[in-house]
């Protein structure tokens, strides 16, 4: 991972990630002082040898502000993330291996997830596979049946544990909504399923005659509950799926004419987006008949990447347009790794897992002594590099030259 340093000569303000600590000097000059780390990060930013009473005060009043607001809004309203175990975000399987391992694990509890694709292109198919990955893990599951077309028969054959399925047949999207946000609200629900955005019908429309104009109803509908519903599922670890139907764009000439109904909110809450699409059949022994399809999923929006972190985190090394894990090559290119790892789960399993520890050591500012000291010596070997090139810095806003003196602090970023 590259070192980012920044170089001050006055005060300034810092964001709340790890600092280094070492006892190691830098090259001999008047102004220079030792590199060192503090674990407790100052609110003002300043980095000396003396305590500065500012800091203290301001430290106080932080503390103050912290447990009032904690006394007024309930315990946990405003905590520290690494009081919070680090804010590790859970997953559980969706039923498909390749998937899982495309999502750096599955899909995460209490997010929202939009899967989305033309007809018969296997989108129930998946999130009844999630459900019943999810009735497995001994969880419970819910289904909102707003197409009213649930195959029981179907969804036995997939696994799902039909006799414990929660299903729920509205009459209106309003009442489809509300119902899941109150099943969300309740704690005891892990999945709640939609199917679908599409058949979420408003109740104006539904009492108004055939052929009215409802402009917006249902992308109003949509908005207003995914504001009250994502912060509810967040809170109580529920995930919730919605299945979403294609829609084709009027007198589109370039570029692609297909979107999603029920407005452009649900892009915008959803975490992972995943557009699902046939890509052939599957034919029977025998060849004369079609027992299935096969699709291709597209992740099209999700935040985080398991070769992303890895590399940020100095678990994967790139040099060059190479990737490298210990003394393994993954791959010249972002693709050929991804691709390397989907064909070597186990490998992709044991960078997984260097990571977490990683991060749950960061979160704990606790660095073991082999990153710790593989951290300094860059650090300490970058130092020749950045004495060659003190003589060219320029302060960005006296425009003036800077003295190896002024040399206060290295900031990591």
């Amino acid at each position: 991972m590259e070192l980012l340093c920044a170089f001050r000569t006055h005060l300034f303000h810092t964001r709340s990630l790890p600092f280094l600590h070492t006892t190691s000097k830098l090259p001999a000059s008047p102004g220079n002082r030792f590199l060192r780390r503090d674990a407790d990060v100052k609110a003002n930013g300043v980095f000396s040898g003396d305590p500065d009473p500012r800091a203290i005060d301001r430290q106080k009043a932080l503390e103050a502000a912290m447990n009032d607001i904690n006394s007024s809004f309930g315990n946990g309203s405003v905590t520290r993330l690494g009081s919070a175990g680090g804010a590790l975000v859970e997953t559980f399987p969706s039923g498909c291996l390749t998937l899982d391992l495309a999502l750096g694990g599955g899909l995460p509890k209490g997010r929202i997830v939009e899967i989305f694709g033309p007809e018969s292109s296997g989108k129930t198919t998946l999130a009844l596979h999630a459900i019943a990955e999810v009735q497995k893990l001994g969880g419970n599951a819910m289904l909102v049946d707003a197409e009213h077309a649930f195959d029981p028969s179907y969804s036995r054959a997939l696994g799902v544990d039909i006799e414990n399925l929660i299903v729920c047949q509205p009459d209106n999207g309003e009442m489809a909504l509300e119902i899941a946000d109150r099943m969300c609200r309740s704690g005891a629900i892990d999945l709640i399923c939609v199917d679908s955005v599409s058949a979420l019908t408003p109740r104006a429309e539904i009492e108004g005659e055939i052929g009215m104009q409802q402009m917006g109803l249902q992308a109003r509908l949509m908005s207003q509950a995914l504001r009250k519903m994502s912060g509810n599922a967040s809170k109580a670890g529920c995930t919730l799926i919605f299945l979403n139907q294609i829609r084709y764009k009027i007198g589109v000439f370039y570029g692609n004419p297909e979107v999603t109904s029920g407005g452009i909110a649900l892009k915008f809450f959803a975490s992972l987006r995943l557009e699902i699409r046939p890509t052939g059949k599957i034919k029977s022994p025998k060849g004369d008949e079609d027992i299935g399809i096969r699709v291709r999923v597209r992740v099209q929006k999700s935040k985080g990447c398991i070769l992303d972190c890895a590399e940020m985190m100095d678990v994967v090394v790139r040099k060059g347009s190479w990737y490298s894990y210990a003394d393994i090559r993954l791959g010249q290119g972002r693709d050929k790794a991804l691709q390397y790892l989907r064909g070597n789960p186990h490998l992709g399993n044991e960078i997984e897992m260097s990571r977490v520890q990683m991060d749950f050591s960061f979160s704990h500012v606790s660095m073991s002594s082999n990153f710790f000291n593989k951290l300094v010596s860059k650090v300490l070997n970058s130092l020749n590099f950045f004495n060659n090139v003190l003589e060219t810095l320029t302060i960005s806003t006296e425009r003036r030259k800077i003295n190896p003196g002024h040399l206060h602090h290295i900031y990591i970023v």
